[in-house]
Order: C-alpha cells, then structure tokens, then sequence
C-alpha cells in the first residue's frame, strides 16, 4: 500500500513500478486519512507516514516524502514543499510563492529530494529506507505541462528543459523518485 493520497504521486511510483512484482493501492482505497507531518526532516516524516498507514490496515507500507530544497533558500521549501504557500496551498500557489522568494536571486541551485520508506509492519524495528536526489536550477518562470509539484521550475541545465518538459519515461529513468524507487525494489528482493 502507498501511505500517501498525492494521485500523481501514484501515478509516477506505479509507472515506476509497472512490471515488477509489486503493486500499489492508495491509502485512501482502504479508508485511511493523511498522517500527520511535524518532522522537520524527509526520514522522519516517510517513516511516520508508513507506519501510520500500517497500523490502520496491518498492511505492509511504502511511504515517500519528497520535496524540492534551494540553496538561496537554505533548504526551502525542503520538507515544508507541499504546504509552501500556505495550508490551502496547491501546485500553482507554490511555484509563485517560490518564485516570489528568488525574486532578483541569481543563484538558483536547487535539487529534490525522494525518501522511500517500506514497513511490513507499524512495529517494523528494520525498515527498508532509501533515498536519492535530483540536482537542477530554479527556471525564472514556468516552463511544460507535464509531471507536477514544481517540476515547471525544476530546470535540468544539462539538457536545457525542466522536468516538466522532459517525456515521463525519461524523468523516471532521471528523477529523484525513480532513483530512490529503484534502489528500494534492489534492497526488497530479499525482503519479507
């Protein structure tokens, strides 16, 4: 199960997933709400969200906890991403607040950050936790339509797009999420 009700983010992770021996189903599916969010790091908050998503369906649970962290920023919107603009705050709302912030900013490095956590159980003493990151800039204004979040900022020099201009089988061969889901489905092999 997928402690998580984000539908893009279940999108993305089950396009990552397609072929493999794993399936996911949302939280939401199984009548379970959002856990709560306090941490103030990815781990902590990955790991609270799994375990909380287990111990209402005594399901095994993958939790992610992403965001995107700016240099200029030190760090934020980091692990505050979904909520940076405020409680009521959704994709839109975000990219402006951010682009608010760098305003007249010159260094706009920035990278994601994708930390999957995996319980079998809410009591799980050894959980599965991998992470990677995904380097890029912060682009001056919105650029494609596809992926989510603020991949319409997320601009990859190297290739001259941002994330949300590239095809989504390449973000997914690239991004954060799926070099942390491809490191996690390695370290599940022998995992039970």
């Amino acid at each position: 199960m997928l402690a998580s009700n984000n539908a893009a983010k279940l999108r993305e992770m089950s396009t990552l997933l397609h072929g493999s021996a794993w399936g996911l189903v949302a939280q939401g599916e199984l009548g379970v709400g959002a856990a709560d969010e306090p941490h103030l790091t990815f781990i902590e908050n990955a790991l609270a969200k799994a375990r909380h998503a287990s111990a209402l369906t005594e399901m095994a649970a993958l939790a992610d906890d992403s965001g995107i962290c700016v240099d200029a920023l030190n760090g934020a919107p980091g692990v505050s991403s979904a909520r940076f603009a405020g409680d009521s705050a959704n994709d839109q709302s975000n990219n402006a607040e951010l682009l608010r912030r760098l305003a007249g900013v010159t260094g706009r490095q920035a990278h994601y950050t994708c930390v999957l956590v995996a319980v079998r159980t809410a009591g799980d003493a050894e959980p599965l936790i991998v992470d990677a990151r995904w380097d890029g800039e912060i682009a001056q204004a919105p650029r494609g339509h596809g992926g989510f979040g603020y991949d319409p900022l997320f601009y990859l020099p190297d290739l001259g797009v941002t994330a949300a201009e590239l095809d989504p089988a390449h973000k997914n061969r690239i991004s954060h999420r799926g070099l942390a889901l491809r490191a996690l489905a390695k370290k599940m092999v022998d995992w039970r």
